[in-house]
């Protein structure tokens, strides 16, 4: 099932794109505005995406060692209830993106404390004044609350591997990087496409359709 995660989680950071800019849009033009350096701005920009996608790998590695972790336990009902909790997730973040629900933005209040401790340390590295302390800026950027990250991650809990884990969060950043890294080259060419009801739903569905043929699996 690991191809069919990894497409699901590409799906859900490419059409997560309209919360992706509303919770970050303000964050990339602070970037913008408060950068200090010689460098070409998109070398910046790439440099706080590459930082925000590397901190989502070690995220989904971390997830991905601690479910394997669980899984050497062999205690079954255990790794059902993992399993069926990470496909779960993956239908409500399909609903989400068709526009049916928003129980996964639930997830964002949970980061909000760790949060707002590491906000003031994000702070001082403003203004950017590199390439490598863009990278540095975007893996904090990374920790920002966002219910939809929390949901690939826990999908990455029953991933089986700190490996599968990171490639799920990969998958997931990736997919956001043409919103995120976009925004004044092309994403307002690409947003009204990937908000036409008939694509979103389709897409949503797809992705829940995922989640619960995961859950039939554990039946045949």
């Amino acid at each position: 099932m690991i191809e069919f995660s990894l497409l699901s989680a590409l799906i859900a950071g490419l059409l997560g794109g309209v919360h992706c800019v509303g919770m970050c849009g303000g964050l990339v033009a602070a970037f913008s505005f408060r950068a200090d350096s010689t460098a070409p701005p998109f070398r910046l920009h790439l440099g706080y995406n590459l930082g925000r996608i590397l901190s989502y790998s070690l995220f989904g590695a971390l997830a991905g060692a601690l479910g394997a972790s669980i899984n050497l336990l062999e205690i079954r009902p255990l790794q059902i209830s993992l399993y069926v909790l990470a496909q779960g997730v993956m239908i409500l973040l399909g609903l989400y993106l068709a526009g049916w629900n928003q129980w996964v933005l639930v997830f964002e209040k949970a980061g909000g404390a760790l949060w707002s401790r590491l906000q003031p340390l994000f702070k001082k590295l403003l203004p950017v004044k590199s390439v490598p302390g863009a990278l540095v800026a975007g893996f904090f950027w990374g920790w920002l609350p966002c219910g939809l990250v929390y949901s690939i991650l826990v999908a990455a809990l029953a991933a089986g591997s700190a490996t599968s884990g990171a490639a799920l969060m990969l998958s997931f950043g990736l997919g956001t990087l043409p919103n995120l890294l976009g925004m004044a080259l092309f994403a307002n060419r690409l947003q009204p496409l990937l908000q036409q009801p008939t694509i979103r739903k389709a897409a949503g569905l797809m992705v829940a359709g995922f989640g619960v043929w995961g859950i039939i699996r554990l039946t045949v």
